[in-house]
């Protein structure tokens, strides 16, 4: 498979996507690490087998001496695209982008990582100290354990509606179960990092009337979910994320 700059569709931190046909390839960096990459194609086979439109995964190999993972393309604009040209229906893109978290969460995928060890393991790789990161391992405890997809990174960048209007869920490299509220809290922090509170409010607010669920429970996560996110974090969103993980009286 020969790759060349014309067939780039976007280019991320670590990673550059192309467009091969009807096939979609993310080829990673060199020293990009190998366990993560299959990891994330690993998450991927095992919610294809859930009742969630994603696409197909087609391979796992290297593409001049660098790792790439093959999905089939799907035709399409983001959510966060149509949101853009279309500012008078945000709202209404916003409650479907809800709508397709919620019927995430009603998914179950036994074989993913629990989350809850995720985020203990984040917290103690943290740069917050010995007090702090005791603190967030005691209140991640007592949080409740449940067993619900969550996606990691669910935005309207990764939400492609296909040419049908079927919502597809790309990039699953932090899939894990556990706690719906922890993937919401996510989700809230990744407005927020993008400099958009007013929406970030509104979706969470939209999230808790729609699932009857208290915005304090979402809110219990906050800080959890700030702490695991500043490890991976870029350098320009770090000292943000530990200022939410770092509150005491954060609710």
């Amino acid at each position: 498979m020969k790759l060349d700059k014309s067939k780039i569709i976007a280019v991320r931190t670590n990673k550059t996507v192309y467009k091969d046909g009807n096939l979609a390839i993310k080829v990673f960096d060199e020293g990009f690490s190998k366990a993560n990459i299959l990891n994330e194609a690993l998450n991927h086979a095992r919610v294809e087998e859930t009742n969630l439109h994603i696409p197909k995964l087609i391979e796992v190999g290297m593409i001049d001496g660098k790792w790439a993972i093959v999905t089939e393309f799907i035709e399409g604009k983001t959510m966060a695209e149509m949101m853009e040209q279309e500012p008078d229906k945000y709202d209404e893109y916003l409650e479907r982008f809800v709508n397709l978290q919620i019927e995430m969460h009603a998914q179950e995928c036994p074989l993913l990582n629990k989350l809850k060890d995720k985020m203990h393991r984040k917290i103690s790789e943290t740069e917050l100290d010995a007090t702090t990161r005791y603190e967030l391992h005691t209140r991640l405890d007592a949080l409740p354990v449940h067993k619900k997809v969550c996606h990691g990174d669910f935005n309207p960048t990764n939400i492609i509606m296909n040419n049908e209007g079927i919502p597809y869920i790309l990039d699953w490299s932090h899939a894990t179960q556990g706690n719906a509220s922890a993937d919401v809290a996510r989700t809230y922090l990744l407005f927020c990092l993008a400099g958009d509170t007013v929406n970030g409010d509104k979706y969470l607010n939209l999230f808790c009337k729609k699932t009857d669920t208290a915005k304090q429970y979402v809110q219990k996560w906050l800080p959890i979910v700030a702490a695991s996110q500043s490890v991976k974090g870029k350098p320009e969103e770090k000292e943000f994320l530990l200022r939410w993980a770092d509150v005491v009286d954060y609710e």
